[in-house]
């Protein structure tokens, strides 16, 4: 019988709140879902996951940039996702490069972005100059 999102997420969040290894996290999960034939779910399932680990101190950032984050950039995302969650017990950043990112950095999480890249900043420009504001 097919297990409801919800319920698989609470199992799936307790019974990895000890994993800090996002690819081992997505590894099992993916395995699960494979056995049981719901691999169309991964990404949904996966997202819920994090959600459910943020809400017990884990919180889990992915961040996009053109190049290999600095050790100075990487520690200025860590003091800003402590200061948004300063109960996490855990704070686990992901690189991911791309190479469309021209310039800056997006860091994604469940249910939110902060998008600081030459490209938002852009837009966001465009946007002013075309309704006219300075």
């Amino acid at each position: 019988m097919k297990q409801p999102r919800h319920l698989l997420v609470e199992v799936i969040g307790k019974r990895t709140l000890e994993v800090l290894d996002s690819k081992k996290l997505v590894a099992e999960i993916a395995a699960y879902l494979l056995a049981e034939n719901r691999v169309d779910e991964l990404e949904s399932i996966l997202r819920d996951v994090i959600e459910y680990r943020a809400n017990h101190s884990i919180v889990e950032a992915n961040v996009i940039s053109a190049h290999k984050l600095v050790d100075r950039i990487r520690s200025d995302v860590v003091d800003l996702l402590k200061q948004e969650y300063p109960k996490a017990e855990a704070i686990v950043v992901s690189e991911k490069i791309d190479p469309q990112v021209v310039g800056g950095i997006r860091v994604v999480l469940p249910n939110q972005q902060l998008d600081m890249t030459v490209r938002s900043k852009l837009s966001n420009f465009k946007r002013l100059a075309m309704s006219g504001k300075e």
